[in-house]
C-alpha cells in the first residue's frame, strides 16, 4: 500500500423527515452541514481542505454556474484542486476517481466532495420548465417526459428483445423496500408487494409509479485523503481500488442501443481492470436506481449477469435482505431518498457498510463494495470499487 494512496475517511448526509430537511435552509447551508459532519467523521478540520469537488443544478442560471467558486466562498476555503464535473447522478463516483488521481499526484491532500438539493421543499424538478435548446429541441417539444420517458423506452425495448416482465422489474422495487424497512432514515419503509407495484399508476408505459424513484431533499459529503494521513488520524480508511467513467449520449434518440447501458459497460470494465478483482470478490453492490429498469440494465452492463438475463437474476427476491446478492442496502433512490442526483448517497452507504456501521441492514463481513452511478437518461456511467483492506 502506497502512503499516498487515496482513501475515504469521512462521510455524512443531512437528516430528513418525510423527505424534507428538518429546518429551512439553502443548498449552501445544506452542503456546509454535510461537510461539517463528514469532516468531523474524518477528524480533519475544514481549514485543511485543499480540494473541493461538487455538482448540482442549484442556483443555475446564476451563481450555480460556478459551483466550486460559490461553495468555497461560503465555506471560507481556498482550494488548490477543484472539480465541478457534472455528468448527472454519476458525477460523484467520477469525483471520487478525480480526487483519487489528484491526491496521488500531490495536487491536494484533503478532498471534500459535496452535494445538496432542496427539490422536495421547493416543489421543483430542475429539468422541468427549461428551454428545449441544443439537442433537447428534438424531443422535449414533442412530449418526451424527462427523464422517465427515456427510461420507459429502454424498458419497453428490453422487454421486446429479452422477454423481461413488469413483474421482474417490480421484484427490484420490493427488494429495495425491504432494505429500507431496516433503515430508520429511509422515507418509505412500509410493506410493499409485487402486486402493489403493478397496481400503482402507470406514469410512462411500461413504468409504474412504484418503479420510479422518490422526490426528496438531500445533502451529502465525502472526505478523502492519503492512506498515510488516515493512519495518523487513527481512522478506518476505505480504499479506492478501481474506477471508470463514460458517457454515450444525452437525448434518447441518440442512445446507441436502447436495451444496453453502454456507459456502464465501459466504466465497469475499467474499474474491475484497475482493481484487479472479479465479480465474485464483491460483497456489497450499490447501483443507481432512478427507475427499476436502471438497476436491471446496470447489473447486466456491469457483468453480474449476461445481457437479457437481468430479469431472471433479480427474481425470487435475490437482492433483498437475506438474499444471495446484497443490493442497494439503504433502500436506494426507490425507497430511501432521491434528491435529483443520487450518486453521492450510494458512496456514503457503501462506506458505512464497509466500516460495519449499518445496524440491522449490515451485510456481514463486507470487505469490498462496487458503487455505480448513472446520469441523464442512461447517458453516463461511473463506477468505483472500494474495499476496507
Amino acid at each position: 500500500m502506497s502512503k499516498s494512496e487515496a482513501v475515504i475517511v469521512g462521510v455524512a448526509d443531512v437528516p430528513l423527515k418525510e423527505g424534507k430537511v428538518l429546518a429551512p435552509m439553502s443548498v449552501l447551508q445544506m452542503q456546509a452541514l454535510a461537510a461539517r459532519d463528514a469532516l468531523a467523521d474524518s477528524g480533519i478540520p475544514m481549514r485543511e481542505v485543499d480540494g473541493l469537488l461538487t455538482a448540482g443544478l442549484w442556483g443555475n442560471p446564476g451563481p450555480g454556474l460556478l459551483p466550486t467558486v460559490t461553495l468555497s466562498e461560503y465555506l471560507g476555503i481556498a482550494p488548490r484542486f477543484v472539480d465541478s464535473t457534472n455528468i448527472g447522478g454519476s458525477a460523484f463516483e467520477a469525483h471520487v476517481a478525480h480526487a483519487a488521481t489528484a491526491i496521488e499526484a500531490g495536487r491536494c491532500e484533503v478532498a471534500l466532495i459535496t452535494y445538496g438539493s432542496l427539490q422536495r421543499s421547493e416543489a421543483s424538478r430542475n429539468l422541468a420548465g427549461r428551454p428545449s435548446v441544443l439537442t433537447m429541441q428534438y424531443e422535449t417539444p414533442w412530449g418526451m417526459p424527462t427523464p422517465v420517458g427515456g427510461y420507459a423506452m429502454a424498458a419497453m425495448r428490453h422487454m421486446h428483445e429479452f422477454g423481461t416482465t413488469s413483474e421482474q422489474l417490480a421484484e427490484i422495487a420490493v427488494a429495495t423496500r425491504k432494505w429500507a424497512a431496516l433503515n430508520p432514515a429511509a422515507m418509505m419503509r412500509g410493506p410493499l408487494s409485487i402486486d402493489d407495484v403493478l397496481k400503482s399508476p402507470m406514469i410512462s408505459d411500461p413504468l409504474h409509479l412504484l418503479d420510479a424513484c422518490l422526490v426528496t431533499d438531500g445533502g451529502g459529503a465525502i472526505v478523502m485523503t492519503t492512506a498515510e494521513h488516515a493512519k495518523a488520524l487513527g481512522r478506518k480508511a476505505v480504499h479506492v481500488r478501481g474506477y471508470g467513467e463514460s458517457h454515450t449520449h444525452w437525448t434518447t434518440a441518440a442512445m446507441p442501443d436502447l436495451a444496453r447501458h453502454i456507459a456502464a459497460e465501459v466504466s465497469g470494465r475499467e474499474a474491475f481492470a484497475m482493481a484487479g478483482i472479479g465479480h465474485d470478490a464483491i460483497d456489497v453492490v450499490e447501483v443507481y436506481d432512478s427507475f427499476t429498469i436502471t438497476v436491471l440494465m446496470t447489473l447486466e452492463a456491469l457483468g453480474f449477469c449476461k445481457r437479457g438475463e437481468g430479469g431472471a437474476f433479480v427474481s425470487g427476491q435475490r437482492t433483498a435482505p437475506g438474499g444471495a446478492f446484497a443490493l442497494n442496502t439503504n433502500g436506494g433512490g426507490l425507497s430511501y431518498a432521491h434528491p435529483g442526483m443520487y450518486g453521492i448517497f450510494l458512496l456514503i452507504e457503501a462506506v458505512r457498510q464497509l466500516r460495519g456501521e449499518c445496524g440491522e441492514r449490515q451485510v456481514k463481513d463486507a470487505v469490498s463494495a462496487l458503487v455505480h452511478g448513472t446520469g441523464g437518461m442512461l447517458s453516463s456511467g461511473a463506477t468505483c470499487i472500494l474495499s476496507i483492506r
